[in-house]
């Protein structure tokens, strides 16, 4: 009796769909066009006698055994990407496709000064980029979807091995004039005037942990999408905020006369870290990519600009 075993390409559809929750979007990510993917997926169902995706014109819903199905599917396709990863392994090191995923708050500033110099010592690497908040981040490099992520620790992000690449202090920033009284510990931050990120940002629960203050989670005004928009609010006036020391090395408050300076706390910093799944076959390979990011944050580190 013949048993009819699935393509990986089909598969890799079905997972595609159920990620993107769209046939459009789904053809996207893997490269072809959406009668392709419709007609892999509908000869999956017809060779297997089941229904895996209920259609219509609004909504793609997985029937249950589809949802069972697609769980299977996503550990034989990440099973199959990691054999590839193991003959990547085995030949040159940092050569070939990187998917790295960074979050918000390191990538504007980490990755200007990193990258140009990884490309010219490493022109191998064809490293893609892919910026999203800490829980997307760890969700698409459990699902396969990254390889690795520039993360700020600690954060809970499952089974992950990590490499740890440096603290980045924090520093309090405030408008000009407004100087709070040093050292500027976390009991003189006034919570009324504290501007933090929106939720889903792990530099604010950094903050918050540095701080130890439990009002400050009820009294901050959360309203910074980005660390830039934080800045311009400080710089008008409209309160004080939070800055990793990169983000200041990285200019964020030139043009601007808002004025920093370290905060005075027991672990008044957060740390940068790489990490990857654990037993992934390219451990070692992340590993030279940690002590490479390493020694390039330490060559291109200069002197905080905090103002005056």
């Amino acid at each position: 009796m013949s048993v009819f075993l699935p393509t990986l390409k089909q598969l890799q559809y079905l997972v595609a769909l159920h990620d993107h929750g769209n046939f459009g979007k789904a053809a996207e990510a893997c490269f072809v066009s959406q009668s392709t993917l419709s007609a892999g997926l509908r000869e999956l169902e017809s060779l297997i006698g089941v229904t895996l995706v209920e259609r219509n014109r609004r909504v793609v819903r997985f029937t249950a055994l589809g949802e069972r199905i697609v769980e299977k599917a996503r550990r034989v396709v990440r099973e199959a990407e990691e054999l590839g990863d193991m003959v990547k392994a085995g030949g040159k090191p940092l050569a070939g496709e990187l998917r790295m995923g960074v979050i918000p708050t390191i990538a504007p500033f980490l990755l200007p000064r990193l990258l140009p110099s990884m490309r010219r010592d490493w022109p191998d690497l064809k490293l893609y980029l892919r910026e999203e908040t800490s829980a997307a981040a760890c969700d698409s490099l459990h699902r396969g979807r990254l390889d690795c992520v520039l993360l700020a620790l600690p954060y809970a992000c499952g089974d992950v091995e990590s490499a740890v690449l440096f603290d980045d202090p924090l520093y309090v920033a405030y408008p000009k004039g407004e100087r709070p009284p040093e050292p500027i510990s976390p009991e003189v931050i006034d919570e009324t005037r504290l501007l933090m990120l929106e939720d889903g940002h792990c530099l604010k629960d950094h903050i918050l942990s540095a701080c130890n203050r439990p009002d400050l989670r009820s009294e901050a005004k959360m309203l910074g999408t980005s660390l830039h928009t934080l800045v311009q609010m400080v710089d008008n006036g409209l309160g004080m905020t939070m800055l990793p020391q990169m983000a200041i090395d990285a200019g964020i408050l030139n043009q601007t006369s808002v004025e920093a300076r370290p905060l005075a706390a027991e672990h008044p910093s957060r740390t940068i870290a790489l990490v990857w799944r654990k037993a992934s076959p390219r451990s070692k390979e992340f590993q030279m990519l940690a002590d490479v990011l390493r020694q390039e944050h330490a060559a291109a580190s200069v002197a905080p600009q905090a103002g005056s």
